[in-house]
C-alpha cells in the first residue's frame, strides 16, 4: 500500500496567507510528492472553501476547514475545526465576532505605532489585506512597505508587534472548551492546533479537559513539534482516545524558515500570521 501525502492545516490570502486559495490548491498537487489530501484552515473564516473547490486538480481531495481563535487558561490557543456546516447560526456568530474585533485591534495597533513613529496607516493595512480576515501579518507587512523594519519577520518583536511588544493589542477569541461544542454542534470535528508550539503550549490536564468537552483530535505533527514532542502528543492522543493529525501550517511566501529571535524563531511563522 502507497503513502497518500495529507496536509490538514493550510492558509490562504482569505486570511493571512499570501497566495488565494486556487493557488494553494495548485502548489499541494504540483509539490515534489504531490499532496492528495488538504485541508484549507484559514482563520476564523470559511471564505476561501468554493474558490478553493473550483480549482481543486484532479487527484486532490479538499477538506473544508477552519482554525479558530481560541482562549485556555488566559493564553491564546487555536483550534482547526473540519468539515463543519458553514450556515451553522452560532459558529458563524461567534466567527464574525472574531473578525471583526481583529478590525479594531488592527486599528489601535496602528495608532499605536504611529506613535511609536513608524509611518503606517490603516488604508495601507486594509490595502495589503484586501478582502482578507486582516491580522497582525498584514501590519507587518505594512512596517514593511514603509521602511520601519527590513522584513515582515523583523515586526514581530518587543519593539513592535510581538505578544506583549510595544504596539500589541489583545483581540477577542473564544473559550477553548466553548469552541469544541461549537464546532460539534455544527457537526464538525474539533481538533486541537500546534499544543507544543512555543507561545501556545496547551499541558496534558488541559488537553484531558477539552477532550471531556468533545475534542476529537490533536495535531501532534506540526513544524513547531520536534520528534520527541510528536511522541509525547501521540502518546497523550492514544491514552485520550483522540485521534492526531498534521500539517504544514503553511501561508505561502510569507512563511519564512526563521523569523525574529530565539533561533529566528520558526514557530513565529505560525504564531504572527494567525494574530
Amino acid at each position: 500500500m502507497s503513502a497518500v501525502r495529507i496536509d490538514l492545516h493550510v492558509h490562504s490570502s482569505a486570511s493571512d496567507g499570501t497566495d488565494s486559495p486556487a493557488e494553494v490548491m495548485r502548489r499541494a498537487a504540483a509539490a515534489d510528492g504531490p499532496v492528495r489530501v488538504i485541508a484549507l484552515t484559514d482563520h476564523d473564516t470559511a471564505a476561501g472553501w468554493e474558490e478553493a473547490r473550483d480549482a481543486l486538480p484532479e487527484g486532490l481531495t479538499l477538506v473544508p476547514g477552519m482554525e479558530l481563535s481560541c482562549l485556555l487558561g488566559g493564553r491564546s490557543v487555536h483550534l482547526l475545526a473540519y468539515l463543519f456546516d458553514p450556515g451553522d447560526e452560532e459558529l458563524r456568530r461567534e466567527a464574525s465576532l472574531i473578525r471583526d474585533d481583529r478590525v479594531h485591534r488592527a486599528k489601535q495597533m496602528v495608532a499605536k505605532l504611529r506613535e511609536l513613529g513608524a509611518d503606517v496607516t490603516w488604508d495601507q493595512v486594509a490595502r495589503i489585506a484586501g478582502d482578507a480576515v486582516v491580522g497582525r501579518p498584514h501590519i507587518a507587512r505594512a512596517l514593511a512597505e514603509s521602511g520601519a523594519v527590513k522584513t515582515p519577520a523583523d515586526a514581530f518583536t518587543s519593539d513592535w508587534i510581538d505578544d506583549g511588544g510595544r504596539a500589541y493589542v489583545e483581540r477577542y477569541a473564544l473559550p477553548a472548551d466553548r469552541a469544541v461544542r461549537l464546532v460539534l454542534a455544527a457537526g464538525g470535528v474539533p481538533v486541537l492546533a500546534h499544543p507544543r508550539s512555543p507561545g501556545y503550549e496547551v499541558s496534558d490536564e488541559e488537553i484531558a479537559g477539552l477532550a471531556a468537552a468533545g475534542l476529537a483530535g490533536v495535531e501532534a505533527f506540526h513544524p513547531d513539534h520536534d520528534s520527541s514532542e510528536r511522541i509525547a502528543v501521540t502518546a497523550l492522543a492514544r491514552s485520550l482516545s483522540l485521534v492526531t493529525t498534521g500539517g504544514s501550517d503553511d501561508h505561502g511566501s510569507f512563511v519564512t524558515s526563521a523569523a525574529p529571535a530565539a533561533s529566528a524563531r520558526k514557530r513565529r511563522r505560525k504564531r504572527t500570521t494567525s494574530a
